[in-house]
């Protein structure tokens, strides 16, 4: 919200808007198209730690909070409410895949938000870089993506299998998905 005191974007009412929005689940961001308010200092660094004013979010569930109403329009981030959107930097992916869930046919990823997502024909696993410094994301919800983290990404390589194509890669959701550049 904005501070009507001072004409400053308030982390605080946007935060209170998503708790109102979100009681049944994600609240539907993709459906909001609010007047642009400013920008708000906030960050999310390419590790997943979200900072406010420069500081480290610790309550992680204000983060969690926060994810929810995150909206990527082009290469641009927003925290949105029906009433108001705010801008926001985001390093390279606002989420991180920190573990995932390997089955023969199914792979479901835990975000650090605590998203769950399996990868599929709507969120497919995508390479970035080169074969020396690959990149890899899944793809999480409305355009955003999670970084997929070392450990997990060397427990996805563990798995792999040779594609019809000579590539190596993994299957999940009846798609196969490179795991190289």
């Amino acid at each position: 919200m904005v501070d009507q005191a001072d004409n400053r974007v308030n982390a605080q009412g946007i935060a209170e808007a998503a708790r109102k929005a979100g009681k049944k689940g994600l609240p539907p961001v993709h459906l909001w198209d609010p007047p642009f308010c400013g920008d708000l200092d906030m960050q999310i660094r390419a590790d997943g730690t979200w900072f406010y004013q420069g500081t480290p979010i610790g309550r992680q569930a204000m983060v969690r909070l926060f994810s929810t109403v995150l909206k990527r329009e082009g290469d641009d981030y927003f925290l949105v409410t029906p009433v108001e959107k705010v801008g926001i930097q985001v390093e390279d992916a606002p989420f991180v895949a920190v573990d995932a869930e390997i089955l023969p046919d199914q792979i479901t990823f835990t975000t650090n938000v605590g998203d769950e997502v399996t990868a599929n024909a709507d969120n497919p696993i995508t390479i970035r870089g080169d074969a020396s410094q690959p990149r890899p994301y899944v793809h999480v919800r409305r355009g955003l993506e999670a970084l997929i983290d070392r450990k997990t990404f060397y427990r996805l390589a563990a798995a792999a299998e040779e594609g019809d194509d000579g590539q190596v890669g993994v299957r999940s959701g009846g798609r196969f998905f490179r795991l190289e550049p």
